[in-house]
């Protein structure tokens, strides 16, 4: 007779699905240098804001014994080494320039890969991994003294001020040959811990009127109903709000708009919910229980007639709602990374993925996208399009924002940092837990 298996609970499903994305890291960390994959598909260079996000994870793993304290001591001591001792110039075979990285690295080397970017918002997200570890490895031995004097010392030798330019905007990044990349960080978007991380460099920061300039850049909309700080991708809402806890704590922009950033994620994710509940461009499956578009793998780039619609289809894109693009790719492992924002929506799609399309989920680990659309269409099966890869960012931020959902231990190892404090000071923030007293470092329960 067959056995039917009892529903699990909420925590134990998200138990399983944290552990899933934990083991990410362990699985593609070069343990020589602490750098790990982007993707786990073979031959794949490293990215810095994954080694960020591996940092903030192992405390994670310590604290729900998922790993020992001495193996996560090993292996944050040997990225904050690495880039530390790292080559640092504006030549060629580098790692990095005034305390910037570039977005990715040999995985065995270090140096710069696929001549990409200097990063500054990846350096961020990288920073804010090392100040996490600073923060939590609060122990006497020679090891953990060693880690918190690293992660001051990467963060005092980043160079704010000249990512800036001649600009109040911190520039996207830059390269050797050309400079300084067109672009800057314009437009409400994942850089709030960039311009929190800049403005509070106790060393070389950037001008004090970056933040401002940034947030003159805002787009304020009206969607569904929804007075929304737009940014159409989910990441958006979410990659800063890993560290930082933006519950009750306002800037300038914020009072005048009588809202939060936590509270605007919560308006973003109930948008994207409603986006495919209207369904505007018919895309298969979208609805109350399948939504959620971000960054991520795509089916290709090619197009398709399917039910007499010219579809238009993409590889890794940065999908958003509900101004596009979209060509009916989701991103499953957002109802995860919002789940502190909006949990009675979150788990449910969790649970109607599991329970409609179990076939997308690879034991309890997140794929980088599902695309159901073109299903029997082209090289695609009945399910349709299943990312073959898993991704570092995504999985780091499922990681850490069901930690912050369970027991807020991120955004409370961060309260504690004075930098980040310093920072939303600077920014204009004020009230909420910021009003109140920093709460002293966590202390290592072995002493």
């Amino acid at each position: 007779m067959h056995r039917v298996e009892p529903p699990l609970s909420d925590e134990d499903l998200l138990d399983r699905f944290q552990r899933a994305a934990f083991g990410y890291f362990l699985e593609t960390v070069n343990p020589q240098n602490g750098l790990v994959a982007d993707t786990s598909r073979p031959n794949w260079p490293a990215s810095i804001a994954v080694v960020g996000f591996a940092l903030s994870c192992y405390p994670v793993g310590v604290e729900r014994g998922w790993m020992t304290r001495d193996a996560a001591v090993k292996l944050t001591l040997a990225a904050l080494r690495f880039f530390w001792n790292s080559r640092q110039g504006n030549g060629d075979d580098i790692t990095g320039h005034k305390g910037f990285y570039y977005h990715f690295l040999d995985m065995r080397t270090g140096l710069r890969a696929w001549r990409c970017e200097l990063s500054a918002v990846d350096t961020a997200l990288l920073m804010a991994g090392v100040l996490t570890a600073g923060a939590y490895f609060t122990g006497d031995t020679d090891d953990e003294t060693e880690i918190r004097e690293l992660a001051e010392m990467l963060y005092r030798r980043v160079d704010w001020r000249w990512m800036q330019g001649s600009r109040p905007t911190l520039r996207q990044g830059w390269k050797p040959k050309s400079g300084f990349l067109r672009y800057g960080w314009e437009g409400y978007n994942e850089a709030t811990i960039l311009y929190v991380l800049a403005m509070a460099a106790p060393d070389k920061p950037a001008s004090d009127d970056s933040y401002a300039g940034w947030t003159a850049t805002y787009q304020w909309e009206n969607i569904y109903g929804y007075d929304v700080l737009y940014g159409g991708p989910l990441f958006m809402h979410q990659f800063s709000h890993a560290w930082i806890d933006f519950d009750g704590i306002r800037d300038a922009f914020m009072r005048e708009k009588n809202s939060d950033y936590f509270e605007n994620s919560r308006r973003a994710t109930y948008l994207h919910r409603d986006y495919a509940r209207h369904n505007p461009s018919g895309y298969d499956g979208y609805g109350e229980g399948l939504w959620g578009l971000s960054a991520g793998d795509g089916p290709g780039k090619f197009r398709a007639q399917i039910e007499r619609r010219s579809r238009k289809f993409a590889g890794y894109a940065a999908r958003g709602a509900p101004f596009g693009p979209d060509d009916g790719t989701i991103a499953p492992w957002s109802y995860l990374a919002s789940l502190p924002f909006a949990p009675e929506i979150c788990l449910p799609a969790l649970r109607h993925l599991r329970e409609r399309h179990p076939e997308v989920i690879d034991g309890f680990r997140m794929p980088s996208g599902f695309n159901p659309t073109v299903a029997n269409r082209r090289k695609f099966g009945p399910s349709g399009w299943i990312s073959d890869a898993h991704y570092g960012l995504d999985q780091g931020i499922v990681v850490l924002m069901i930690e912050n959902h369970r027991s807020r231990l991120i955004w409370d190892l961060m309260r504690s940092s004075p930098h980040i404090r310093r920072g939303l000071c600077k920014a204009g923030f004020s009230g909420g837990w910021l009003s109140q007293p920093a709460s002293p470092p966590r202390k290592d329960p072995a002493e």
